[in-house]
């Protein structure tokens, strides 16, 4: 392990941004052992396209590995055809084999835009559950009661509640805690809504001889509407493989105070100790936005490169400012009728305004533009062969042309 980093330095890394630390005594000690500890992660196939929610973990991971330890990015082949219930009000229909190897497949080509390939070990569960027989599944699930499954609170709630849960979904935590056993891990990352289980690795790896686990938890990440968890199914989300005008768009519209989480949580390049600085600046007068774009330029480039990122960028402030070559915004084609749209509708169709009441309401305030300049005629119809820019307020614009369709 390398010794650029003394133990103090690596648990202050280790520990940013992180939720919960179990035990951390037990950490310190594994680090002072000299010996690359072996990290693991599992990921359930089951959305294989990533967003930074997802990279949360990876980041960690990444830290992991630049502070010279191993990392095992766990696919759950096998646990993803069981389907985990965490959080979930009913049971979650299960994956067949080939959506697992599918999804897999595309997890493995996202996690390498953030993770050192070098230092990361791909491995998927179904290595040690397919040899499994029923007779050591039976003694697996002998380990743990039905009343201590029922102090997970998803289960209580459904139990309380009279919804079924059926019996595999029981298994779901032994199993993902067995998978900490068969690769003997130092210290087992996931969401906090994950601790449960990962507390199950701790116990199993006790029962079968092993040194418990850390569990290391990381708090869920906001998405961009700075209430609930990033999610695609709620559309608050920005996925790894965006457009890079896409990723920094939609980070310059969070919040300002949920970009300092985003910054603990997401960011390489901004350390603890300058995001610290930088909060002071901003309070100070410092416009929160030059932060932003910082965050949104590291971003970009870590999923593109950085002449994507730069490129980006201008587009972004060509847009806003309304100065510079908005040619430099992607294209995106607007199907619409051979007599045109109105702009209300237009706006709507391109995904700017989320309905034409919403879109006139805007022109009503004066927040449209059309190549930079306001309009205020709802009557005004824009048919195919145009090209231009729209834009309502500050931060939602698009550069569209419109083709018959």
């Amino acid at each position: 392990m390398p010794a650029e980093k003394s133990v103090e330095q690596s648990l202050a890394l280790i520990g940013r941004g992180a939720d919960e630390i179990l035990k951390r005594d037990e950490l310190e000690a594994r680090l002072k052992l000299g010996r690359p500890l072996r990290v693991k992660a599992g990921f359930d196939p089951t959305a294989p396209d990533l967003h930074l929610g997802h990279t949360v973990l990876l980041n960690k991971m990444r830290q992991f590995q630049d502070l010279g330890h191993q990392v095992i990015f766990l696919i759950g082949d096998f646990t993803g055809m069981i389907g985990d219930p965490t959080g979930k009000s009913a049971t979650r229909k299960p994956l067949t084999r080939e959506d697992v190897l599918a999804n897999a497949q595309t997890y493995a080509e996202q996690v390498f835009k953030v993770l050192d390939r070098e230092r990361t070990e791909v491995r998927f569960n179904s290595e040690w559950f397919g040899k499994m027989s029923a007779a050591d599944m039976i003694r697996l699930a002998g380990q743990h009661t039905v009343a201590r499954m029922l102090e997970r609170d998803d289960f209580s709630k459904r139990f309380a509640a009279q919804q079924s849960i059926a019996i595999h979904e029981f298994l779901y935590p032994l199993v993902q805690g067995y998978d900490s056993v068969a690769l003997q891990a130092d210290v087992e990352l996931g969401g906090t809504d994950q601790k449960f289980n990962l507390l199950m690795g701790r116990g199993l790896q006790e029962h079968y001889g092993q040194a418990p686990q850390v569990v290391l938890t990381m708090p869920l990440l906001e998405g961009l509407d700075g209430v609930n968890k990033m999610s695609k199914s709620l559309g608050n989300y920005i996925g790894i493989a965006e457009a890079a005008i896409d990723i920094v768009n939609k980070t310059m519209k969070i919040g300002d105070e949920l970009m300092w989480k985003w910054i603990e949580l997401l960011s390489f390049e901004i350390s603890a100790a300058e995001a610290r600085k930088l909060r002071e600046e901003v309070a100070a007068g410092l416009n929160p936005r030059d932060v932003k774009l910082r965050l949104a330029r590291e971003l970009a480039t870590r999923f593109h490169d950085a002449a994507a990122a730069e490129t980006a960028i201008a587009g972004w402030h060509a847009a806003v400012t309304g100065q510079g070559d908005t040619s430099l915004l992607p294209l995106q084609d607007v199907a619409v009728p051979a007599e045109g749209l109105r702009i209300a509708a237009l706006l709507t169709a391109a995904g700017i305004t989320p309905s034409n009441s919403e879109a006139n309401r805007k022109l009503k305030e004066r927040a449209v533009k059309v190549d930079g300049v306001v309009v205020e005629d709802a009557g005004l119809v824009f048919t195919p062969g145009f090209e231009g820019v729209l834009q309502v307020g500050k931060r939602n614009f698009a550069r569209v042309r419109l083709v018959a369709g």
